[in-house]
């Protein structure tokens, strides 16, 4: 499962944050590329701030007490019996 980012953003903050969250991401791979660890690791650092900025890590955004299921297995969680009710045929 992998968390949504916060609904609750601006339009124009989210695309900021979301070109952010790019541009970081296409410098992981030029640093890879390059062979550039201290580079990789600033460019993973940028990731994570954009995620967290968006939502998508960090502390909960939601208020209904649900609980944070990020990066956890569908069938290990609350929704594993609507995780069964799916098409599952584009995984195999």
């Amino acid at each position: 499962m992998w968390r949504t980012s916060n609904p609750h953003l601006a339009p124009d903050v989210r695309q900021r944050l979301v070109e952010r969250l790019m541009d970081a991401r296409r410098q992981v791979g030029v640093a890879k590329k390059a062979g550039d660890a201290q580079a990789e690791r600033s460019a993973r650092a940028a990731v994570d701030e954009a995620k967290r900025a968006l939502g998508e890590r960090g502390p909960v955004w939601w208020t209904d007490g649900a609980p944070d299921v990020n990066r956890h297995m569908a069938k290990n969680t609350p929704y594993a019996d609507w995780y069964e009710t799916l098409d599952h045929e584009e995984e195999r």
